[in-house]
């Protein structure tokens, strides 16, 4: 390849995009993705890219992979998957700091392998919350290895991470301007990059199991969210989040009452539920009758219950038979509520407000200056700033919400969860996935058959998937796509990748300049982020392995993960949702995530040159 390459006026004016694009991203007075609708209308008035050509990135296989993944990971949340895993993680931890610590961060980054990683940290928070509130491990010892796993666990797919998906994209553009007699750069299947990520995932667990805890912050209690874990509710009301299943018999008093006269007898537990023939509800309203073979779902100690049961001829059960799919996490819970000084509660009892008939609300304690308020709730009056504990499903709750009565202060579900559809949402995402490792079917496609069949079953709704698109992302990347084009076509890569050679001694070790462009990518995502960096650097890297006798795919995965590699500032979408809910400052980040972004280049450089 020749190196003295002479600058054209085409190179200097997508050379003068670039350095636009990096300013305009780095200074953030205007959103980015406006600045890359900018370039992209730049690159065709110019003709830099044909015009026919210039929308090809909205077209291109990476968005629309890109888009899959992030329907994908949102029909999975839709099934409380994620909660599933929480429980299984502290079943597995048995309260053991370390092993709990070490087991969540390796999910995580395992999930991270299949879903857009900010999509994964909004998942994991949650489930971060709750273990915090159930072990006492604070979020600032948790969250920082959570997100270094999340970023590592990408690099295990080609679909893990949006630099890896862009890739393929740019490796089969740069075909078109290889120097005659180079061969044809091949896409990579979709488990090309697993060793690299399976290196990158245990090197990360390693760094905060013998090294990186130290450097992590004790305090960070504060930060702790109580969630909807039954261990805070118990420390704070006294309120057993155990839930038991009652059966009315044929003896019992309770035969023909009202659910609130049975709620005022002496020893009653808390009644949640109701299931009388085949009718189940939650928070049913206290004049729903009671018959025989009804069950009732009544919450409380083992021992209230058991005794309440055994006095009123009620046959027990801790197993949910009737109820199990009421009381999944994923779809109910209990939560905390504020009441502002303009809510229409204020002195009214939950008797006159209806809260069960109407909201579908079960009042379970009022805390009110500090008193926990437990005995005879039904009947005590609101007061401005009370602190309401409820239990309901979540759809109810954000419902009542909208009112302005009360202030959800619980983190919880929004949106309609689908818990009875979680095993076909596996099953269809396991088909995704087999299809995705068949080198017959392109990786979108066999995404979109994912997509395609979790809309048909009902795993989730066309307007949610459309809701849970980032289209901002979606439309940064389509836009900034024909800049790494123009950048290979108009020969600004080959010569930038030229003069760097010219400026290097004889013999410069191959490995060295990799991880040189490791670094200068990493910069570059710092700057311009992950996306923006993989499009300028993959052509130049390309270029620069063709000029010193390189292979050009090793160079350019160098390049894609490297462009993920910001593990030190709120930049990456990944560690700015971490920040907040843990209290991390930026030198936090810098003191944790700068030595363990250097181990990040080097078991890259090492695994890519053992691998090609």
């Amino acid at each position: 390849m020749d190196t003295a390459l002479t600058l054209t006026t085409d190179m200097e004016l997508v050379l003068g995009l670039v350095v636009f694009t990096m300013v305009m991203f780095l200074f953030e007075r205007v959103r980015a993705d406006v600045v890359a609708l900018v370039v992209l209308v730049v690159l065709g008035l110019t003709g830099l890219v044909p015009r026919e050509d210039l929308f090809g990135g909205f077209s291109g296989s990476a968005v629309m992979s890109i888009i899959a993944t992030m329907i994908l990971g949102a029909g999975l949340d839709r099934t409380g998957a994620l909660n599933r895993l929480a429980s299984w993680l502290l079943r597995r931890a048995h309260g053991v700091e370390s092993r709990l610590l070490l087991y969540t961060t390796a999910a995580a980054g395992i999930t991270s392998s299949i879903m857009q990683n900010p999509s994964v940290m909004s998942l994991f928070l949650p489930v971060a919350s709750r273990l915090s509130s159930r072990t006492g491990l604070t979020l600032s010892r948790m969250l920082l290895p959570l997100a270094a796993a999340i970023v590592m666990g990408g690099a295990l797919t080609m679909v893990g991470n949006s630099p890896l998906i862009l890739l393929n994209d740019l490796l089969v553009a740069a075909n078109a301007n290889l120097p005659s007699g180079a061969a044809s750069l091949e896409p990579l299947n979709m488990f090309a990059p697993m060793p690299i990520g399976i290196a990158l995932l245990a090197a990360s667990l390693a760094y905060f199991h013998f090294f990186g805890s130290k450097l992590l912050r004790e305090d960070g209690g504060d930060a702790v969210t109580p969630a909807r874990t039954q261990s805070y509710f118990a420390r704070a009301y006294g309120i057993d989040g155990d839930v038991h299943e009652l059966t009315v018999t044929v003896d019992s008093p309770l035969v023909g009452m009202s659910l609130g006269d049975a709620e005022a007898l002496h020893g009653a537990p808390l009644f949640l539920a109701l299931q009388t023939g085949n009718e189940s509800r939650l928070s049913p309203p206290a004049d729903a009758r009671i018959w025989v073979g009804s069950v009732l779902g009544a919450m409380g100690p083992k021992q209230q219950v058991t005794d309440f049961a055994q006095n009123n001829f009620l046959r027990m059960s801790s197993r949910l038979r009737a109820f199990g799919d009421l009381f999944n996490p994923s779809r109910a819970g209990i939560s905390e509520a504020v009441v502002p000084p303009t809510s229409g509660f204020i002195g009214k009892t939950q008797a006159q407000l209806r809260l069960r008939k109407q909201y579908g609300l079960s009042l379970l304690a009022i805390n009110r200056d500090k008193q926990v308020l437990r005995e005879d709730v039904r009947n005590t009056a609101i007061r401005a700033g009370d602190m309401l504990v409820l239990h309901s499903i979540w759809t109810d709750l954000a419902q009542a919400a909208k009112g302005k009565d009360f202030v959800v202060v619980t983190d919880y579900p929004k949106d309609e969860q689908r818990p009875h559809k979680f095993k076909i949402a596996m099953a269809i995402f396991a088909v995704s996935m087999l299809l995705a490792l068949s080198s017959k079917i392109p990786v979108p496609i066999a995404l979109m058959t994912g997509v395609a069949g979790m809309l048909v079953a009902g795993v989730i709704h066309v307007d949610e998937a459309y809701a849970a698109i980032s289209w901002k992302t979606v439309f940064l990347m389509a836009c900034l796509i024909p800049l790494g084009w123009a950048m290979d076509s108009s020969g600004a890569a080959a010569w930038l990748a030229g003069h760097t050679l010219q400026q290097l001694p004889e013999g410069f070790p191959l490995w060295l300049l990799q991880l040189l462009i490791g670094l200068l990518t990493t910069a570059f995502s710092l700057a311009i982020s992950h996306v923006g960096a993989t499009i300028i650097m993959v052509p130049i890297a390309i270029n620069v392995a063709l000029a010193a006798g390189g292979n050009p795919t090793a160079f350019a995965l160098i390049v894609a993960l490297s462009a993920s590699n910001n593990l030190m500032t709120a930049s990456n979408p990944v560690m700015s949702m971490v920040t907040g809910p843990a209290n991390y400052t930026g030198r936090d980040l810098w003191r944790v995530g700068g030595p363990l972004s250097m181990v990040y280049l080097v078991v890259i450089v090492i695994a890519i040159n053992l691998l090609y």
